[in-house]
C-alpha cells in the first residue's frame, strides 16, 4: 500500500459563502483523502492526508470541479507533518489578523432548488425563500466574515430540526447554507394596503397576484431592495406607476417568467438568452418586436426593452401566479439609492405603490440590478449591482497605501483598493439627496469593515460641486484629486494590459477640465498617469451651465447663437446673459451635442432623465440609413486638434429632411470626426490602439459606427467590457490612474 503524506493546501479567491467547504469534504470522500477543511479569514484551508497520487488528483478536482459560483484563486500547497486523521471533517472557521477577504455577489435561485419549490412533495414547497449552498442572497445578507450563519441577516431565524439536519450533514446540498430555512423556521411574507394586512405566504402571494390584476402598483421586498411591480402588459396601470413616481419617459424594466415569454416580446440570440438565464440574471437591453404586447408606455419612443428573468423565488413565484411579464423598476425615489428597509418602503413609497409585499428577512446593504447594452456583439455592463458585484478586480502593480475612490456625482460607486487587490461596489445612485450620501457613507464604512482594510487615502473628482465633497472632507483623511476624463481613459486601458500606448476618445455628459472648462469631447494620447490631451471639439458656452443637462433646448440654443444663428426657442433675457458670459461656462462636451441635435429634431427639448435626449435621437436613427457630413479639424494654438461641428446645423435644423434622416446623420458624421481625429494623431505619433470610453459610447448605433470606420482605417478598436464605460466604472478609473502618477 502507498506510504500516505500530508499537504497544507490554502485556497484564495471567492470561496466563502459559494458552498466551497462541503464540496471538499465530498471531493476528499471521492478521493479516499483524510483531513480537515476550514474558513479562515477569506480563504479556504485543507489539510489533506493520503497516498501522493490521491492527493494530485484531490487537488486538481479542487479548482477543475469548483462550485459554479466560486472564483477559486492559485492553490498555495506546501508538505507538512501528518496528523493521521482517520476522517475527513469540516472544523470551525478561524480568524486571524492578515486578512483576504472575498465577498461573494448575490446568487439566483438554482434550477435544484427551483424544482423542489414546485414539487407538491417537498417540505419547501412554494416557501418564497427556499435556497442552497449554490444559491440565494449573499453580498445582501453578510454582515460579517467569516460567513458562518452568526454574521448574517439570518442569525435570529433559529434552525427547526429538519433544518439542522441538512445544516450539520457535509453529504446535503444545504451543508453550511447560511440563510438555509424552511416554512417552520425561516422568514415569511406579510401583504398591506392601507388597512388590510395579510400574514402568511400563500394568503399574502394570492394577495399581491390579485392586487397586480386589478392593476394596482406593488412595492415588493426583494434580495437586494424593493421592486415597483405591475401588469406590464396593462397601459393604464403602467401609465399610473410613471405618474406617481414621476418617471415621466425614463424605460422601466420587465421581468419574465422564462425565455419563452421573453421570446415573445424582444429579439433574443441564443447567446443572451444564455447570459439573461446566468447566475448574474442582468437586465439586458433588448430590441423590442413590433408584435410584442407589452404596454406602450414600458420605454416610449425607444427601441429596446430592459428585460430580465426571475433571481429569487418570490420573483419565480410571483411570475407564475400572475401568468404574464411585470413591470420590476427600482423602488426607490429617482437617483436614490434602492430602499431595502420596510419602515423606509412604506413612507416614502406611499404615493406610488397601492400595496406592499414586505418579508423579515432584513438586507443588511443595498443592491440594485445590474444593466447590460450589447454593443458590437458583446453584452456590457451600464450599472453594476446584485449579481455582479461586488466587482473584484487585480491591478498591474501594487498601490503604496490603501484607498477609497469615490468615483463621480452621477452613477455613484465606491471602489475600495489596496495591494493588488480593487473592489467595486454595486450602483449607490446620484448625490443629489441625504439618502443617498448616507448610503455612501455607510457603504464605504461597511466595504472597509467587511475586507478588514483601512484606507490611508480618498480619491476624488477634481469638480469641486460633487455630492461627497463633505463626506470627503469630514473624513479628515488626505485627498488625490484626480481628473474626470484621464480617469475613464485609464479604466478603459486597465482592460487591455497589452497595450502601452494609447488613443483614448472619452467623451460624455461633462466633467471639469485642466483649463477649467467642461470637457466631454477629448482624445488622450499616452497611458494611465501620463495622459496628453490631444484632440477636442470646437468651444461652446452652455447657458445656465448644469441645467443644460435637462435642458437639452439651452445646448440647441448655445451652438445657434455661437453661429450667429436665432434661437427663437430661447427667452431674450438668456441670450443676453449669455452674450455677457453669465453662468454661460464653455464646454467641448460630445454629450451636449447630442442634446443639442435631440432638440434641434424635435425629438426631446426637456429631458425627464439625464441622457433621455440621446436616447431618444439614437431611436429615432435606427430606421434610417445616413451619409456623413465633413467637419472641418484645424489644430488651436495649444495643439490641440479640433473638430467644428458648425456644418451639422443646417442639415439638423433642415424639417424637410425626415428626423430619422437628420438623427442617422448626425450620429455618422461624429464617428467619421472621431476617425479624422484619430488619423492625425496616428500620423503625429504613430499609435495604433483606439480606446472608446465614457457614457457616449452607451450609444450603439455610434459606437458601432466609429468601431467599423476605426477598424478599416487600420486601427486596433478597444471598448469596455468588465468595466462600465460610463461615470459607473470612473472610481475605478480614479484607482488606476492613481496608482500610475
Amino acid at each position: 500500500m502507498p506510504e500516505r503524506i500530508a499537504q497544507h493546501i490554502t485556497i484564495s479567491g471567492r470561496v466563502q459563502g459559494v458552498g466551497f467547504r462541503p464540496f471538499v469534504y465530498r471531493l476528499a470522500q471521492q478521493h479516499g483523502i483524510t483531513g480537515w477543511v476550514r474558513n479562515v479569514d477569506g480563504a479556504v484551508e485543507i489539510h489533506a492526508e493520503g497516498a501522493p497520487t490521491q492527493l494530485r488528483h484531490f487537488s486538481d478536482a479542487l479548482l477543475k470541479e469548483a462550485p459554479p459560483l466560486s472564483a477559486p484563486g492559485p492553490l498555495a500547497v506546501t508538505a507538512c507533518a501528518p496528523e493521521h486523521a482517520e476522517a475527513f471533517s469540516i472544523v470551525d472557521s478561524q480568524s486571524n489578523s492578515a486578512a483576504d477577504i472575498h465577498l461573494p455577489a448575490d446568487g439566483f435561485v438554482c434550477a435544484e432548488c427551483l424544482a423542489e419549490l414546485h414539487d407538491p412533495a417537498n417540505r419547501r414547497q412554494r416557501y418564497p425563500f427556499i435556497n442552497c449552498t449554490q444559491c440565494g442572497p449573499r453580498y445582501t445578507l453578510i454582515t460579517a466574515l467569516p460567513y458562518d450563519r452568526p454574521n448574517t441577516a439570518m442569525r435570529d431565524f433559529g434552525l427547526c430540526p429538519d433544518c439542522r439536519q441538512e445544516y450539520e450533514n457535509p453529504l446535503d446540498r444545504r451543508f453550511h447554507a447560511e440563510p438555509i430555512a424552511c416554512p417552520a423556521c425561516g422568514p415569511h411574507l406579510q401583504f398591506v394596503s392601507g388597512d388590510e394586512m395579510h400574514e402568511g405566504d400563500e394568503a399574502v402571494l394570492a394577495a399581491a397576484v390579485a392586487a397586480l390584476r386589478a392593476g394596482k402598483i406593488l412595492a415588493v421586498k426583494g434580495v437586494g431592495g424593493y421592486h415597483l411591480m405591475c401588469d406590464a402588459m396593462n397601459d393604464a396601470a403602467v401609465s399610473s406607476l410613471r405618474a406617481r413616481k414621476p418617471r415621466p419617459a425614463k424605460p422601466l424594466a420587465v421581468m419574465f417568467r422564462d425565455i419563452d415569454a421573453l421570446r415573445g416580446a424582444v429579439q433574443v440570440a441564443p447567446d443572451m438568452e444564455s447570459f439573461l438565464a446566468s447566475p448574474e440574471r442582468p437586465i439586458v437591453l433588448l430590441p423590442k418586436r413590433a408584435d410584442a404586447s407589452l404596454s406602450e408606455f414600458i420605454a416610449p419612443g425607444l427601441a429596446e426593452i430592459g428585460c430580465l428573468l426571475p433571481y429569487s423565488p418570490l420573483h419565480d413565484l410571483l411570475l407564475a401566479d400572475f401568468g404574464g411579464p411585470l413591470v420590476a423598476t427600482s423602488g426607490n425615489l429617482s437617483g436614490e439609492p434602492v430602499l431595502t428597509d420596510r419602515q423606509e418602503a412604506q413612507t416614502r413609497l406611499a404615493h406610488i405603490a397601492d400595496a406592499f409585499v414586505h418579508h423579515d428577512r432584513p438586507i443588511v446593504r443595498p443592491a440594485d440590478d445590474p444593466v447590460y447594452r450589447v454593443i458590437a456583439g458583446v453584452p456590457r455592463p451600464l450599472r453594476l449591482g446584485r449579481g455582479s458585484a461586488p466587482l473584484e478586480l487585480e491591478l498591474p502593480a501594487a498601490l503604496p497605501e490603501p484607498v477609497l475612490a469615490l468615483g463621480s456625482h452621477m452613477k455613484n460607486t465606491l471602489c475600495l483598493a489596496w495591494g493588488t487587490r480593487a473592489v467595486v461596489l454595486p450602483h449607490i445612485g446620484e448625490l443629489d439627496t441625504p439618502r443617498s450620501l448616507d448610503t455612501l457613507a455607510q457603504v464605504a464604512a461597511d466595504l472597509q469593515r467587511l475586507y478588514q482594510v483601512q484606507a490611508s487615502r480618498l480619491l476624488v473628482d477634481r469638480h469641486p460641486g460633487y455630492g461627497y465633497r463633505r463626506f470627503a472632507r469630514n473624513s479628515g483623511l488626505p485627498l488625490a484629486e484626480i481628473w474626470h476624463h484621464p480617469a475613464h481613459a485609464s479604466a478603459l486601458a486597465w482592460e487591455f494590459p497589452a497595450v502601452d500606448e494609447w488613443i483614448v476618445f472619452a467623451w460624455d455628459g461633462v466633467g471639469l477640465g485642466e483649463d477649467g472648462s467642461l470637457w466631454g469631447g477629448e482624445a488622450f494620447t499616452g497611458a494611465p498617469g501620463h495622459w496628453q490631451r490631444a484632440a477636442s471639439f470646437r468651444l461652446f458656452h452652455l447657458p445656465g451651465g448644469d441645467k443644460a443637462g435637462r435642458e437639452p433646448w439651452r445646448a440647441a440654443a448655445a451652438l445657434s447663437w455661437e453661429t450667429d444663428q436665432p434661437a427663437p426657442f430661447a427667452p431674450e433675457p438668456l441670450h443676453q446673459a449669455w452674450s455677457a458670459r453669465l453662468n454661460s461656462p464653455p464646454s467641448s462636451s460630445v454629450g451636449r451635442l447630442f442634446d443639442a441635435a435631440a432638440a434641434l429634431c424635435g425629438v426631446c427639448t426637456h429631458a425627464s432623465f439625464e441622457g433621455e435626449g440621446p436616447m431618444r435621437l439614437e431611436a429615432a436613427a435606427y430606421v434610417a440609413d445616413g451619409q456623413t457630413i465633413e467637419l472641418p479639424l484645424e489644430r488651436d494654438p495649444a495643439g490641440i486638434w479640433r473638430s467644428d461641428w458648425a456644418p451639422l446645423l443646417p442639415m439638423l435644423t433642415d424639417t424637410t429632411r425626415p428626423v430619422a434622416e437628420r438623427a442617422a446623420r448626425f450620429h455618422l458624421s461624429l464617428a467619421q470626426a472621431l476617425v479624422d481625429q484619430a488619423q492625425q494623431l496616428r500620423a503625429q505619433t504613430g499609435i495604433q490602439s483606439v480606446g472608446l470610453s465614457g457614457g457616449v459610447f452607451q450609444n450603439r448605433l455610434l459606437a458601432e459606427a466609429a468601431i467599423r470606420l476605426l477598424e478599416d482605417a487600420g486601427f486596433d478598436v478597444c471598448l469596455p467590457q468588465r468595466v462600465p464605460v460610463n461615470d459607473a466604472g470612473l472610481s475605478f478609473g480614479q484607482v488606476i490612474e492613481f496608482l500610475h502618477r
